[in-house]
């Protein structure tokens, strides 16, 4: 039973961690709404910081970005942060 919840946790490389964060972070500064609850007081704590606020969302599990790992024979690993299939190359 450990071993299925070990692999139902996904886990970035810190590159693909600092994509995500910074993607993210760059949606936020140009405008695109946050995708937690955060109160004015959240805000100015952590002074209104696009990246900040990437980081609060990647911790609640909630950023709309697709991870690609590419996989032998043609195939690649799609990953929305809990679900993970394989494809086939088109």
């Amino acid at each position: 039973m450990a071993k299925e919840k070990a692999e139902e946790i996904t886990k970035y490389t810190k590159y693909e961690k600092a994509r995500m964060l910074g993607s993210r972070a760059l949606q936020i500064a140009m405008g695109a709404p946050f995708l937690v609850k955060l109160s004015e007081s959240d805000l100015e704590k952590i002074g209104y910081n696009p990246v900040e606020i990437a980081k609060i969302e990647f911790s609640e599990g909630v950023l709309p970005i697709t991870v690609r790992r590419p996989l032998p024979g043609e195939k690649f690993q799609e990953d929305e942060g809990e679900q993970a299939e394989e494809k086939e190359a088109a």
